[in-house]
């Protein structure tokens, strides 16, 4: 989950990686000193626990705060379908047919947060000025018809580029935020190649250092310990540092800034 800090606008961004502990994320933005009660969104990337475990805490914090989250048919962001979706069959008696053969309107599917206010997105969407959702589904192993979002912030500089776990593939998604801005200043999260081999992790870096001119890379979370190897041999001091607690200052040269980690006793 990406938090914006409306008090510093789009020069910075905050990055919590909080797992599925809520109480965790609290104390993550305690420590940033960032007011959980001021935001002006937020963002699930996709329905995976590790990515929206700590909602729940922050609407008990912010009960009407917007979230955006992917658009999944039963999905537990809560969705929506004509009710002409499932076919008929009209020898049936009324009280054996779906609400009793009324085909009129639209069924809403539950939500595992029933009082949030979910903006479901299923296609590029501008959420706010210079602010754009990227909308893809994943064809990968394991993940395929995987809705997630992706958050592209237009800078002056180039696009920063905020992905969750990258399932539709980073390259995929690049792709997708370059009609937006062609140059792509830094991108920030997890690449999803925990497990991928040699020749694949040499592919995506090229691919993204070649191909896209990626300037800048701040990799995360399930982006896997070889790859953190090859993006930095790849990109040197422009493969950026960032870890649970990160800050990351956005404009020409994005800087990253982490508070050290409390020693256990």
């Amino acid at each position: 989950m990406g938090l914006l800090d409306p008090d510093r606008g789009c020069r910075s961004a905050h990055t919590f990686r909080h797992g599925h502990n809520g109480e965790v994320l609290g104390a993550n933005a305690a420590a940033k000193r960032i007011d959980l009660q001021n935001l002006d969104f937020a963002v699930i990337s996709h329905r995976h626990g590790d990515h929206m475990g700590g909602l729940a805490h922050l609407l008990t914090v912010n009960p009407t705060l917007t979230v955006w989250a992917p658009d999944e048919p039963f999905g537990v962001f809560g969705s929506q379908l004509d009710a002409t979706f499932p076919r008929a069959d009209n020898s049936l008696a009324p009280h054996e047919r779906y609400f009793d053969g009324n085909r009129d309107g639209i069924w809403k599917t539950g939500s595992a947060w029933p009082r949030a206010d979910f903006h479901l997105v299923s296609a590029i969407t501008e959420i706010a000025p210079g602010i754009t959702l990227i909308a893809l589904v994943s064809d990968r192993p394991g993940t395929v018809e995987l809705r997630e979002l992706s958050l592209a912030l237009d800078t002056p500089d180039g696009i920063v580029l905020v992905v969750g776990c990258s399932h539709p593939g980073i390259a995929n998604i690049v792709e997708a935020a370059r009609p937006i801005n062609s140059e792509i200043l830094c991108v920030v999260g997890g690449l999803h190649l925990l497990v991928a081999g040699d020749l694949e992790i040499a592919s995506t870096v090229a691919l993204l250092h070649d191909t896209y001119h990626v300037k800048y890379i701040a990799p995360g979370h399930c982006t896997g310990e070889p790859t953190l190897i090859a993006l930095k041999k790849v990109f040197g001091a422009r493969c950026l540092y960032a870890r649970v607690g990160s800050t990351l200052s956005l404009g020409g040269s994005p800087t990253t800034e982490t508070q050290p980690r409390s020693t256990a006793k």
